[in-house]
């Protein structure tokens, strides 16, 4: 799953709106523009809630405002008749295709699909059952961490593992929508890494590319991100979506980040290292005679590097010159071991 480069997972979610043919479209574009797999969400809306108007079911607040959850969800979902074309059409394309599973009977239905993947929502993380049961699959499994603190998320993976999880990948998560940059935080990523000793992404629902560039600069492997068409107007992800082209601008900047981190060891290019030549080295400011003790009237420490560094300086101030050398010219290492100067 996982190379050099961070893992792009282009989530389609609910920006079809309710046409398979722009679904399609969708995961022809996540292909064309660098995605590395595409995720759809799986659920009805009766897996997802209650059908009833009581004012627990009604969005108070956010970009959703006002809808009760079960026309939310019944407008929104991928219908699941649908499933088996796009998995199908995104093989026979050659982009990997996986789904988040809402309920166990999501499970089962996506098995039957050879589903590769499974992602838990950050709103499900704490459904045991559910987590239990993509385990059963022994599948990878993707664990958005949205809104929950580090006692939750202990919770989870140590559920996880004790069920015999063998592959899990944590995303930090931002719950808004879409967030703004003073929501994030990212030595979280560090922290996770560390304290669960998994892989660790990111599930970016910002409008703004360098917070997927900081994710990645503090360790993010995997990078999810909401796509919709170029130009596309209408979706109920639209706001913090990327666009058409926007995908490959996207891509193009997390793989920049990366390549920035690749060596693992400390590291300098071989065009910088040609540069070395403009530091200062030890130069003759006069004729000296073989014989002749260097002092500070005939030698001196200065650009460019074509001699010997200036940090021998002092050790050859008083010692004799085992050469005639002429004036401005730089003093070369074989004279540190004529005078039996030890390098540093």
């Amino acid at each position: 799953m996982l190379s050099k480069k961070p893992y792009l997972i282009a989530e389609i979610s609910a920006n079809h709106n309710g046409s398979l043919s722009t679904a399609k479209k969708l995961i022809k574009m996540a292909k064309l523009y660098g995605a590395d797999a595409v995720k759809l969400q799986t659920y009805t809306a009766d897996s997802m809630t209650l059908n009833s108007k009581k004012e627990y079911f009604k969005l108070k607040n956010g970009l959703w405002k006002n809808y009760y959850l079960w026309d939310l969800y019944n407008k929104a979902k991928t219908p699941l008749i649908w499933h088996k074309t796009l998995f199908d059409f995104a093989k026979a394309i050659n982009i990997e295709i996986f789904s988040t599973p809402f309920d166990e009977t999501a499970v089962d239905f996506l098995q039957k699909l050879n589903c590769p993947i499974y992602k838990v929502a950050s709103y499900e993380m704490s459904d045991f059952p559910l987590i239990k049961k993509i385990i059963q699959t022994k599948k990878p499994i993707i664990i958005s961490t949205g809104s929950a603190n580090l006692t939750e998320i202990s919770d989870t993976i140590n559920f996880a593992r004790k069920n015999g999880a063998k592959k899990i990948i944590l995303l930090y998560c931002v719950s808004n929508y879409p967030s703004k940059i003073s929501d994030f935080h990212f030595n979280n990523i560090k922290i996770l890494k560390k304290k669960f000793n998994c892989i660790v992404g990111f599930s970016d629902h910002s409008t703004d590319n360098r917070i997927a560039m900081a994710a990645v600069a503090a360790g993010a492997q995997v990078i999810e991100k909401h796509v919709a068409l170029s130009g596309q107007k209408k979706g109920f992800d639209i706001k913090f979506s990327t666009k058409g082209k926007e995908l490959m601008n996207y891509r193009r900047d997390i793989d920049l980040v990366s390549s920035l981190f690749s060596k693992k060891k400390f590291y300098r290019s071989f065009e910088e290292t040609k540069s070395k030549i403009n530091r200062r080295s030890i130069f003759s400011t006069k004729n000296i005679k073989i014989g002749e003790k260097f002092t500070i009237y005939n030698i001196k420490r200065v650009r460019p590097g074509h001699g010997i560094e200036p940090k021998y300086f002092n050790q050859l101030l008083g010692k004799k010159s085992p050469m005639n050398i002429s004036v401005n010219e730089p003093i070369k290492k074989n004279i540190l071991k004529k005078l039996k100067i030890f390098k540093f």
